[in-house]
Order: C-alpha cells, then structure tokens, then sequence
C-alpha cells in the first residue's frame, strides 16, 4: 500500500507523462487524447484515495512542508499597499512576526504574520517562525494602534510554537504571551485569524483571540506539537504519529469542537498546489466577514468574543 507521498509522487509522474503526450501531440500530430483522459482519470482516482486515507499525522506533515506558503506569501497575494512596521519600542525587531498596514478593497486594516522562512537562511533569518517576546510585543504594539485608528485586524498563524530558548525567557516570553491573550480580548476593532500552517501552543494562541477564526485544510492547531505531547504523556518523542492521532488538532476535528468557524479547502497535496486559489478563498472570508464585525458596535464585538472563549469546554453532567 502506497504512503499518501508516494501517491503525490505517482501524481506527479502521471502529469509528466500527459505533459509529454501533449508535446508528441503538438509536434507529430498523432491523437493521444484516449491516453490522456485514462491518465486524468487515473490521476482523479489517485486524488480520492489521498483524500480519503488521510490521516492527522498526514496533516502535520502536510503543515511542515517545505514549500507551503508563508505570511508574507499571503500578505502580498491578499493584500494592497502593504507597508511593513518594525519594532516593539522596548528591545527589538523580531523577524518571525510580521506587520503593518495595508488594504483590501475598501477596506484598511492592520494584518500581522508568523513568518517562517522559505529557505533554509531564511528559516535562521526568521528564526523558524518561533517568535520571541519582542515579537508579541511588537504584534501588541500593531493591535493597539490599529485600535485608535479603527482598523480590523487581520492574522495568519504558522509556528511551532514560541521561542524557548534562555534569553526569551529573560526577556519575560511568559508574560508578553499573557499580554496579549488579555489586550486581545478587550480589544474594540474586528480581529480575524487563519492558521495557515502549524498553530502551535502559546506561540499561536498569542496572535489568535480573534472573533473569527479559520483553519486550511491541512493545518494544525494544539496545545503543542505531537512530538512534545508524546515525550510528556509517554516520554518517548518517537509515538508523535499515535499522539496526533488522539490530539484532536486537524481542522477537521476543531470544526466539531466548534473552536473555530470554518475550514478553508486546499487542492490534494497541500496550498502550494494551486496557492491563487486558496489565497482567493482567504480573501473573500476576509472580505465577507469585514461586511458583518464592522457592523456591529463596539460592546457587541468586545462582548461576543468573550462569550466566544467562555462557550469552550462547556459540559453537562447527566444524572
């Protein structure tokens, strides 16, 4: 039975050899269009399965992959005249969180990223997307600046989870988390979040006390990573795969648990397959979400989101 990378893999080969057809077509004149549709159809069938047979394991890799868009990768497709700001005013300029102004459509809104690299230098750059606490300072920074000004906030989430390393700990990495978790639920302008790759720990929840939140298909949102779970629960990293699969951390299963509002489809194989598709699709939730939380007051915003949180984890006891 073929891996879900081997049947990317054999995806791969069959579009080489339709590609190849066409070319003998386009240069001999000999008719392969019977071939070519038996390898679409062979193509359809290797999809289903990928889809079918996905596992949440399946998913983190997905979520890890190389060429998976980035922030910036979003930022630039969704966004217009998008003007990076740098800096918390306390200590520095972290470059694993990204953010500015910018516009779409009618509408200006502040957008904030966790930025990892698309390269090995640039990965060190951006310190892998693991922000430090002069990077949630500076997103806060962003947050409250787009709150006296009246924009929306937009964010889009792709980190293992925060720095944690010695000197963010020094640095205060705890409380710059618990900061923003308690200004971003007060906060009076529309807050939106996408997970658009890893939404990992602390280091994603500290951009995501949002009134809306979205998910890509093959992203994932937990408490930490499957290998950090399975080394505390079993202490042994090695049963990361059996930990996804009881984390609850796909989209698919944050749906059921009504966590977040809605899963964003990606094509087989994950979002760099076709990213101006899915970029489209995040920019029309974008767009159609802005109609509706810029109607509302700003005591009905402050107030749905907190009874957002306080509906998570509620129970019944049965007698």
């Amino acid at each position: 039975m073929m891996t879900i990378r081997e049947k990317e893999q054999k995806i791969e080969e069959l579009n080489l050899k339709i590609s190849e057809l066409k070319l003998i077509e386009e240069n001999e004149g000999i008719d392969f269009q019977e071939q070519i549709e038996e390898l679409n159809d062979k193509i359809k069938e290797i999809e289903d399965l990928i889809v079918k047979e996905m596992t949440p394991w399946d998913r983190v890799l997905t979520s890890r992959e190389k060429k998976r868009p980035t922030a910036l990768e979003y930022i630039q497709e969704i966004f217009e005249d998008f003007v990076e700001l740098h800096g918390d005013r306390y200590f520095g300029d972290d470059k694993a969180i990204v953010g500015g102004i910018a516009r779409i459509d009618d509408f200006k809104v502040t957008v904030i990223g966790e930025q990892k690299g698309m390269n090995t230098k640039d990965n060190i750059y951006r310190n892998f997307g693991m922000p430090a606490p002069e990077g949630y300072r500076k997103a806060l920074r962003l947050m409250k600046q787009a709150e006296k000004f009246n924009r929306p906030i937009i964010t889009f989430i792709d980190t293992p989870g925060a720095f944690c390393g010695v000197s963010a700990e020094e640095r205060g990495q705890g409380e710059a988390i618990a900061r923003n978790l308690m200004e971003m639920a007060g906060l009076k302008v529309p807050v939106i979040s996408f997970i658009i790759g890893e939404g990992g720990s602390g280091g994603a929840l500290a951009v995501a006390v949002s009134d809306k939140i979205y998910m890509l298909e093959n992203s994932i949102y937990g408490v930490l990573s499957p290998e950090g779970f399975a080394s505390i629960l079993w202490k042994d990293g090695s049963r990361a795969q059996e930990a996804a699969d009881v984390m609850k951390i796909t989209a698919e299963d944050l749906a059921d648990l009504k966590i977040i509002d809605g899963i964003i489809k990606e094509p087989v194989g994950g979002a760099h397959k076709d990213f101006k598709k899915v970029s489209t699709s995040v920019k029309e939730i974008i767009l159609s979400e802005l109609e509706s939380l810029t109607k509302l007051n700003k005591s009905e915003l402050v107030n749905k989101r907190y009874e957002r949180f306080r509906a998570f984890g509620e129970f019944k006891i049965v007698e």
